[in-house]
């Protein structure tokens, strides 16, 4: 019987040579890989049309309402400036001093945290107007505060236990401030400068009472408790040196309402003034940024967040389709580094997500800003944003980071996981999901997951400053996110670098 000699075929081998098989190879590889699979082309498409249609819907459906005549600060911000104010005028350099001997809730209710009791240079009685301020406070100690957006802390004295010496000098456009336990010894708080305040000045001793709001938000929904935060405060020894107009103190309060103001949208405060020249002020309001408004840069990107379902799909089947097909062992055949397979994987679909997103959000803001201002979202409340500026710039941009993250965390999840639907899963509930509980679930639970979980990005879309001098609601329904913008982004940028980590631990295990 004749036999047929067996041909043994040889294993496959790359014809490139080994210098030449390097990561730009690679990743041209990958590029064409990508291009010629027309439905990843046609997903890309469909993702930015969707991120510009939905910002666009999203922003059809907000309204505003007229309100009363908003207050700007020295920045054009919209700020609180309300506050009772004895004062007298001084012309040129000179220091005032006052002793803030206790602070009380009006009509027996409890102060709120931020009230404020001290010593004020304002360039005007105009809301608004430039100032420098040192002043104590029942739960935030002694600080100084200028142009409504800075605070300096001071000593952790409460006005409430224990009298507050509190001092500030001005010396041309240069405040100081000063606190004291005894009026003896002095601790200097800063120095700080404000340009333009001019030659005469008010200055004085104040009161300011902000308003209460406590939140509570359970599985049954959200509630709100509110109050006035009326407050007196009582001073002695209140004194001015320098070069001082003629006259006596005079007490106002700054903010009062106007006719057109509804009737008992604010109790007037009150002061009197004891033989001893002890100053008894009663009153309300604050001397802070206004963050009650809503936030209209994270109103413009609700596109986004269905565009991260495309994007994570994309990113999925990127590298499931080569598993499912068995197509890797070829690709790792001709690429025995693994690694570098899978960092050119990486760069590919986070290159043309992020090419992808960057216009696409950009348009979504665009179109979705012009919207908002046919629906009354209009200056001064709503300055208009500039898509070259912070924070609009911040949020386009870092929206298109978020977009290219999460395909390149589905990319990751995918080589570990090696199934589309487990990967898409997954990455749905580890970034989208957290972001729908987060407006249902208990405030301490909403925020810890918003800390936490990749859901902590969408934080880069926020536009509104919170400044901690400010009490304020935190509501993710309200755009406001634990974390600031970058520390946000980061959160979701570690879970990628992880989740590539491990899939360069799988490859080499699992794939040698």
């Amino acid at each position: 019987m004749t036999t047929t000699p067996t041909r043994t075929v040889p294993p496959y081998r790359s014809g490139l040579h080994p210098a030449r098989a390097g990561f730009g190879r690679l990743l041209r590889a990958e590029w064409a890989k990508f291009w010629t699979v027309r439905i990843w082309v046609a997903v890309l498409a469909i993702t930015a049309v969707v991120v510009v249609v939905v910002c666009q819907l999203g922003a059809t459906g907000s309204t505003v309402g007229g309100g009363p005549p908003v207050v700007l600060g020295p920045g054009g911000e919209v700020v609180n400036d309300a506050f009772r104010f004895v004062h007298r005028p001084l012309t040129g350099d000179g220091t005032v001093t006052v002793r803030v001997t206790g602070m009380k809730g009006a009509s027996g209710n409890g102060l709120e945290p931020w009230t404020k009791a001290g010593v004020i240079v304002k360039s005007s009685l105009k809301q608004g107007s430039l100032y420098a301020a040192v002043l104590a406070t029942p739960a935030h100690g002694v600080r100084m505060q200028w142009n409504f957006t800075h605070d300096t802390a001071g000593p952790s004295s409460d006005p409430t236990k224990a009298p507050q010496w509190l001092r500030l000098t001005r010396l041309g456009e240069k405040l100081t401030g000063y606190a004291s336990v005894d009026g003896a010894k002095w601790t200097r708080l800063g120095e700080v400068s404000v340009g333009g305040l001019g030659r005469t000045v008010q200055v004085g001793a104040f009161l300011a009472a902000p308003n209460r709001e406590v939140v509570h938000r359970s599985f049954g929904g959200t509630s709100s408790v509110a109050g006035s935060g009326q407050a007196t405060g009582t001073f002695d020894h209140l004194g001015l040196t320098g070069t001082s107009d003629t006259g006596g103190w005079t007490s106002t309060d700054i903010g009062a309402p106007t006719s057109q103001a509804p009737p008992g949208s604010t109790r007037p405060g009150a002061s009197t003034v004891t033989a001893a020249g002890v100053y008894t002020l009663t009153g309300q309001g604050d001397i802070a940024p206004d963050e009650n408004n809503p936030d209209m840069v994270q109103m413009s990107f609700q596109g986004v967040f269905v565009g991260l379902l495309f994007m994570a799909t994309l990113g999925t089947l990127f590298v499931t389709s080569e598993y499912k097909r068995g197509l890797i062992r070829t690709t790792f055949t001709a690429t025995p580094s693994r690694l570098k397979v899978l960092a050119a994987k990486t760069t590919v679909i986070g290159a043309v997500t992020f090419a992808t997103g960057l216009p696409a959000t950009a348009i979504g803001f665009t179109v979705a800003q012009r919207t908002l201002r046919s629906n009354g979202f209009k200056p001064p409340e709503f300055p208009d944003l500039s898509l070259l500026e912070n924070p609009a710039l911040r949020a386009v941009v870092g929206s298109a980071v978020l977009l290219s993250l999460v395909a390149v965390l589905a990319l990751a999840v995918g080589v570990v996981l090696r199934s589309s639907a487990g990967t898409i899963a997954t990455v749905v509930v580890l970034v989208l999901l957290p972001q729908i509980l987060s407006v249902a679930l208990p405030l301490p639970a909403a925020q810890w997951l918003l800390r936490v979980t990749p859901a902590a990005a969408f934080a880069i879309q926020q536009g509104v400053t919170y400044y901690p001098q400010v009490h304020h609601n935190c509501l993710p329904e309200g755009g406001c996110y634990p974390l600031t913008p970058y520390h946000g982004l980061a959160v979701l940028a570690a879970y990628a670098v992880a989740a590539l980590l491990l899939a360069a631990w799988t490859v080499r295990r699992r794939d040698a």
